[in-house]
This record gives C-alpha cells, sequence and structure tokens, in this order.
C-alpha cells in the first residue's frame, strides 16, 4: 500500500510539473509576440545585442590600438581616421570606447547577476517561511535602502578602497535589496496558488517547492526588474569612475574616460561627447528593453 502511494504522489507531482511548464511555455510564446511588436523595445534589444557584439568582438574589430600613443595628433577631433577624435594622448576615442564596453558591461551584469541572485534567494526564503527570518531580511533591507543607490555605492568604495573589484562589491551590495523585497512580495502571492497547494498536498519538500513551483513564478517581476537594474548598475559603476573611486585612468571604462575628458571640454568636447552618449545609449536601451518587457509580461495590458 505503501509503495502503491509513493507511486501515486510521484505520478501527481510530475503531472503537476508538466502542467506548470506547458503553461510556462504557452505563456512564452505570447510574451515574445508581445514584446515584438513594441517597436522601443525591440530597438533596446537590438543596441544590447549589439553591444554584446562589440563586447566580444571589440578588441578585434577596433580601427586602432586602443592603447597606441600619437603625441602628434592630440585632441584633434573626429576625422575619417578617427570617427570619435583622440585624446590628450592621441589616443583613438572609438577604438577605446568599443574596447571598454567589455569592461563596463561586465562589471554592471556581473554584479546584478550575483546581487539578483543573493537576493533572489532571500526573499524567497522571507516571503515562504516569513515569521523572524522574514523580519530580519526585511529589516537589513530596509536599512539599505535608506540610502539612496550611487551614495551607499560611495560609502562602500570609501571603506574598501579605490578600485574596479570594489566598485563591482559597491554595485552588487547595493543591488540585494531591491530584489529580495520584489521576490518576497511575488513569493506570497505564488505561493497561494492552486498548483503550489496540490505539490504541497501531496508531500513535495520545502526545496522542490520553492525551486520548481514558486520561483518559476516570480520569473516575470525578476526578469523586468533585472533588466532595468542594470541601466542603473551601469550608471553607478561609471559614476564612481568618474570621481576617481573605479577604474584606473589608463583603462578605457566610460566613466574613466568622462573623467580625463572634463579637463578639456573647452577645447576637446569631444572626450566627453562621445562617452556620454554612449552611455546613455546603453542605459536608454536597457530601460527601453524592460518597459517592453513589463507591458509584454502585464496580463492586464492586452
Amino acid at each position: 500500500m505503501k509503495e502503491d502511494q509513493k507511486l501515486s504522489d510521484l505520478l501527481q507531482e510530475n503531472y503537476i510539473d508538466e502542467t506548470v511548464q506547458a503553461y510556462q511555455g504557452s505563456r512564452f510564446k505570447v510574451v515574445m509576440k508581445r514584446l515584438f511588436r513594441r517597436k522601443t523595445a525591440v530597438f533596446g534589444l537590438v543596441v544590447i545585442l549589439l553591444l554584446v557584439f562589440i563586447s566580444i568582438f571589440g578588441q578585434w574589430v577596433a580601427p586602432h590600438d586602443f592603447e597606441a600613443y600619437d603625441y602628434m595628433n592630440t585632441l584633434q577631433g573626429p576625422s575619417a581616421d578617427h570617427w570619435f577624435g583622440t585624446d590628450h594622448y592621441g589616443r583613438d576615442i572609438f577604438s577605446r570606447i568599443l574596447v571598454g564596453t567589455r569592461l563596463t558591461l561586465g562589471v554592471a551584469l556581473s554584479s546584478v547577476i550575483v546581487g539578483a541572485a543573493i537576493g533572489a534567494v532571500l526573499g524567497l526564503l522571507a516571503g515562504y517561511y516569513g515569521h523572524w527570518l522574514d523580519s530580519l531580511i526585511m529589516r537589513g533591507a530596509d536599512v539599505l535602502f535608506a540610502f539612496p543607490d550611487i551614495l551607499l555605492a560611495i560609502a562602500i568604495v570609501a571603506i574598501l578602497g579605490s578600485g574596479i573589484v570594489n566598485v563591482w562589491i559597491a554595485v552588487m551590495v547595493f543591488t540585494v535589496p531591491s530584489f529580495a523585497r520584489m521576490v518576497r512580495s511575488a513569493t506570497l502571492s505564488v505561493k497561494s496558488s492552486l498548483y503550489v497547494e496540490a505539490a504541497q498536498s501531496i508531500g513535495s519538500n520545502d526545496q522542490r517547492l520553492l525551486f520548481r513551483h514558486i520561483m518559476p513564478g516570480t520569473m516575470q517581476t525578476f526578469i523586468v526588474n533585472f533588466t532595468m537594474r542594470i541601466g542603473s548598475a551601469i550608471m553607478a559603476a561609471s559614476s564612481l569612475s568618474f570621481l576617481g573611486f573605479g577604474a584606473d585612468v589608463t583603462d578605457p571604462e566610460w566613466g574613466a574616460m568622462l573623467s580625463q575628458g572634463r579637463t578639456y571640454m573647452d577645447i576637446a568636447p569631444h572626450m566627453v561627447l562621445f562617452p556620454g552618449l554612449v552611455i546613455f545609449l546603453t542605459v536608454l536601451a536597457f530601460n527601453l528593453l524592460g518597459d517592453g518587457l513589463r507591458d509584454a509580461l502585464d496580463p492586464k495590458i492586452k
């Protein structure tokens, strides 16, 4: 009898899993169709894909050596040979932006990925178990929320010291609380769903409930917030480098390039214009994609 009961529970659990996966698969197709109807979201996606391509192959497609000094052509404006002009050492700004894409995007993406993963796990635990664990995690998030993101990042870097690794840590830390609170809220909603209650009724353990049934239900808000946070992370990392806390001045990081260019704004405004424009377009692309995903994932919008 016990073996028959175990087999029945296993079949029911597999049926629940297959039903949820089938629903998520059909839901994904609907979301993608709605996303590609939004031209601004498609524009953002195209720009992001282009940036990813540049971050991988930028060093090979750059027309000049990004570290090559040319003291005979310092502070030159845009030309056929140097599309974005040259800096105060005669280095090609276009090539430095291409090569620096990997550094800037790498710091932003990796810090948000780690921060989102930590925040998601904390949010799942807080929303599922509740009680003292919920209070402990949420009060910790409230402490971090008391400070603006950039101010918190500056405080962390001031404590740890300057450097791109410490900038990564700072961006990762201020990413955690937003995901923890968001995933907690979604978990509270999802764990009362019928399919979760059905899984509980047949004896699914907490680990299976959290990561097989509840977590997929939180992905809608997670994906939107993740996309938005990348733009914020790029702004924060570039701002810290601009203030001198982040990348070394010799690195082709966009914020560091802005910091160097501000000294020559009067005689060579292109040194600030092009790195600033690239930062603006990158942040805009992630925000447009995030807006499109939010609208596509919202069942109330047809």
